[in-house]
């Protein structure tokens, strides 16, 4: 039993831990309410500012994917717990954060800027509705299954655990992926465009494009021709039907 309430309180540990992070970054990337955001800090050459953040993008992106590949997955649980592994994902995954915001470079220089009041509030609107975008959309698959909470409780509970079957509810039957949607708004609305935050944006976008086309082919070979049908029917990304795309080709 003791066992068990350590992997169930680590899992809790995780959460929390993992929320905090996220909460910190909608401050960094809105420089708002947090010791450091995407623009402050010490100036370095645009050069080191590059080759540092560059890097730190490619270790959240290594991080992000190596842990979600399902070869690292059965050596990893040789080591942790199974029903902890979603968990230690989520741990490893805010260090990796919380690395990125501590060691972030602001590059100053500015992409655009929206001086005027209705420009700067279409841009904060559309900001923290992405933000509430990601929450919802992992609450209508299963917010404490994405999270690890479910696996660490149903081992506390002495009970077997399944993985929640495929469905597509309300915003997965506009786009296949609303969290990342969600996500690339949150990079991208913002009234003061910065140089270093454009770096983050594009970085953050190629890594999410990249991880999608490898997500979507394990999706497919784990779900076969359900998961290629919901491809055919549902965008990925932009939610503008498939009909309208192919009435543009013509």
């Amino acid at each position: 039993m003791t066992k068990r309430l350590t992997i169930f309180a680590f899992g809790m540990g995780c959460y929390a831990i993992f929320n905090l992070t996220y909460l910190y970054f909608a401050g960094f990337l809105a420089n708002l309410g947090v010791a450091k955001g995407i623009d402050s800090g010490g100036v370095v050459s645009l050069g080191e500012a590059a080759a540092i953040n560059g890097l730190l993008l490619t270790i959240f992106a290594v991080q992000h994917s190596l842990m979600a590949r399902s070869g690292f997955k059965r050596q990893w649980t040789r080591i942790i717990p199974e029903p902890a592994e979603r968990s230690a994902y989520l741990l490893c995954s805010s260090l990796v954060m919380l690395l990125l915001f501590w060691q972030w470079r602001p590059m100053p220089g500015t992409v655009w800027r929206l001086d005027n009041v209705a420009g700067s509030t279409v841009m904060t609107a559309l900001f923290w509705a992405g933000w509430a975008l990601i929450v919802l959309s992992t609450f209508l698959v299963n917010h404490f299954d994405l999270f690890g909470l479910r696996q660490t409780y149903l081992q506390l509970r002495g009970r077997e655990y399944r993985e929640i079957a495929f469905k597509t509810p309300a915003l997965y039957r506009l786009v296949r992926h609303p969290i990342m949607l969600g996500m690339l708004i949150t990079f991208w609305a913002t009234a003061h465009m910065t140089t270093g935050h454009l770096f983050f944006a594009l970085g953050m976008t190629i890594y999410i494009l990249i991880g999608l086309h490898f997500e979507e082919r394990d999706l497919v070979r784990q779900l076969g021709p359900t998961y290629a049908e919901y491809q055919q029917r549902v965008p990925m990304l932009l939610p503008i039907p498939k009909k309208c795309w192919r009435l543009r080709q013509l």
